[in-house]
């Protein structure tokens, strides 16, 4: 795979896929701006030689029409703030007027277009928008790795019509924190995953059970474990058609000598909404008009006990409903916990970095992954289609 510094761009047209895709608020307000921030260097670096920079990216899911509430407009303002120079904004993602736009590009000009989603071929990988994408491109770059996990026209499709293909930086520090995790980590090596769903964590844990020393679980995904194991957990949340995969993964977990945690008390409410804790118990069963949504203190401790000793942690999914401060606290504690470790850490995940940034200690994390999603592919099939697309080029 080639990285940007490969690339000979000067006077070059260069069509880079950015992840752009950042949460606004009711006004169509940026609220965080991270992703943007990501992929200044690579950006710098191309203006900076010269190149003709055309960036792409989505933001949200228009479903294949133009929605004014999804429009890039917002970043392309925030975009030029934080670059100090003047961006033009594409009315389109192709088309004949797109087409003006790139060929009037100068040396270290800049052209944002339209949200790429706004087009149906995008999501469906459609080789017509592909080859249209790459009309009058001289390189592709890739530096959205939190796109990568998606076989989209504007990530994978455009790479078989353009003579030469690169990582930008932003996907060469995402890989290369990732793959040291996957294959080269210092030991002990632990694994936080959380969340609501345990589908999403199944391919993860399986393959992370072959490389961690130690994988505490929490979240809802907890509860479908507990199942598994014959307790009653309440109105907790539980995915009946996987209790037979979880199963799987205890007797795997045992054979293999993995210490594979769940939570060891639990923090009960009788509904999120109401967002007051009823009680904490370390017993099962559950009442049946109660549920689960947070570890308890025991929990906290034996987690945080174990990560301080840890020397590498990849943490993705919050362990409780982060969303409703009563039950954040497990979340918070563990972000705590990571921090102060000393611990080469990678968080992923939308809700286990908000923990941390609530907690005021992102600066004190080695790696936050601008991808959750691509960040637990990566972690279960160690490549994605869009490093892949970069690869066989």
């Amino acid at each position: 795979m080639l990285f940007v510094e490969d690339l000979d761009v000067k006077g070059k047209t260069v069509f880079v896929r950015v992840d752009f895709n950042v949460p606004l608020n009711e006004k169509g307000e940026i609220r965080n701006d991270m992703r943007i921030r990501a992929s200044l260097p690579t950006i710098n670096y191309l203006l900076a030689r010269g190149a003709k920079l055309i960036l792409a990216s989505h933001l949200g899911r228009p479903k294949g029409k133009p929605d004014p509430a999804l429009s890039l407009k917002p970043v392309a303002k925030r975009l030029s703030d934080l670059l100090g120079r003047e961006i033009v904004m594409a009315p389109d993602v192709v088309g004949d007027e797109v087409n003006k736009l790139k060929a009037g590009l100068k040396e270290g000009g800049l052209l944002l277009l339209e949200n790429v989603r706004f087009h149906p071929g995008e999501t469906k990988n459609d080789p017509e928008l592909s080859k249209k994408l790459a009309e009058g491109i001289d390189y592709f770059v890739n530096d959205a790795f939190g796109s990568s996990h998606r076989a989209h026209a504007s990530v994978v499709g455009i790479a078989d019509f353009v003579p030469k293909c690169a990582a930008g930086y932003l996907m060469k520090k995402e890989v290369e924190y990732l793959r040291k995790a996957l294959h080269s980590p210092a030991k002990p090596y632990v694994a936080i995953l959380g969340g609501a769903k345990t589908e999403d964590k199944i391919p993860v844990i399986e393959n992370l059970l072959n490389k961690a020393d130690d994988i505490l679980i929490g979240g809802a995904m907890a509860y479908t474990f507990f199942t598994a194991q014959g307790f009653s957990v309440g109105k907790s949340l539980v995915e009946p058609d996987k209790i037979e995969i979880a199963k799987k993964i205890l007797n795997k977990a045992k054979e293999k000598n993995v210490n594979f945690l769940l939570p060891l008390d639990h923090v009960l409410t009788s509904s999120i909404e109401s967002g007051t804790v009823v009680k904490i118990t370390d017993a099962f069963p559950f009442p049946e008009d109660l549920m689960g949504v947070d570890i308890g203190p025991k929990t906290i401790a034996k987690y945080s006990e174990i990560i301080a000793k840890a020397k590498t942690i990849v943490w993705n999914g919050p362990l409780g409903v982060f969303e409703t401060p009563a039950f954040a606290r497990g979340t918070m504690k563990i972000a705590e916990a990571v921090a102060h470790s000393g611990a080469i850490s990678i968080i992923g995940g939308g809700d286990s970095i908000a923990a941390v940034e609530k907690a005021g200690v992102g600066q004190k994390i080695t790696h936050i992954s601008t991808g959750g999603g691509a960040s637990l592919e990566f972690l279960s099939y160690e490549t994605l289609p869009g490093i892949e697309a970069l690869e066989k080029k």
